[in-house]
């Protein structure tokens, strides 16, 4: 029986050694993943420093949150308007804003409770919400129904303002 090996083929015991030539390809592949790689993971820690999730809110904003809820809450609707940023006042008047809240109280009756379910910090370098902004989403219980509420709050000059108020209930419908 013949075990010798031929030029070009596999080496016995069935081990197989690529041609010189696999083996650069196969480096260049190799780089190439490792550079697209080590890309994705920057993109992906931009992307989260600009955006960041969290499960906390900073006291000053939770104060601002506070003082407009306590506004709501007292039917001060005219201070809240008056006390928002200008992107509030850019997109409502006084009387729709009123029109809004009286709805809201008729409709799902006062907060009795609110839990924090997210905070998003973000910095903006354009757009409506340039600057930095909190979007603070809890999910609410009011007198009448359950929902969830979304502050998104802009600081302008050092003071956190309401630029956004959006409630979502079922009982909206």
């Amino acid at each position: 029986m013949d075990r010798s090996v031929a030029l070009g083929s596999a080496p016995a015991r069935g081990r197989f050694s690529p041609p010189a030539e696999n083996a650069v390809t196969g480096h260049r592949a190799q780089s190439c993943i490792l550079a697209c790689l080590i890309l994705w993971v920057t993109v992906m820690n931009f992307a989260c420093a600009a955006s960041q999730e969290r499960r906390t809110v900073p006291p000053e904003v939770e104060s601002a949150i506070s003082t407009v809820g306590e506004e709501i809450a007292a039917e001060r609707y005219e201070k809240v308007y008056q006390d928002s940023s200008e992107l509030w006042r850019q997109d409502a008047t006084l009387e729709q804003s009123i029109v809004t809240f009286k709805t809201l109280r008729a409709r799902l009756g006062p907060v009795e409770s609110r839990m924090l379910q997210a905070a998003t910090e973000q910095q903006n370098s354009g757009g409506p919400l340039k600057g930095r902004a909190y979007i603070v989403n809890y999910r609410t219980k009011f007198q009448n129904a359950e929902g969830m509420e979304t502050f998104t709050l802009v600081e302008r000059e050092g003071r956190w303002l309401l630029a956004r108020y959006f409630v979502n209930s079922t009982a909206l419908n």
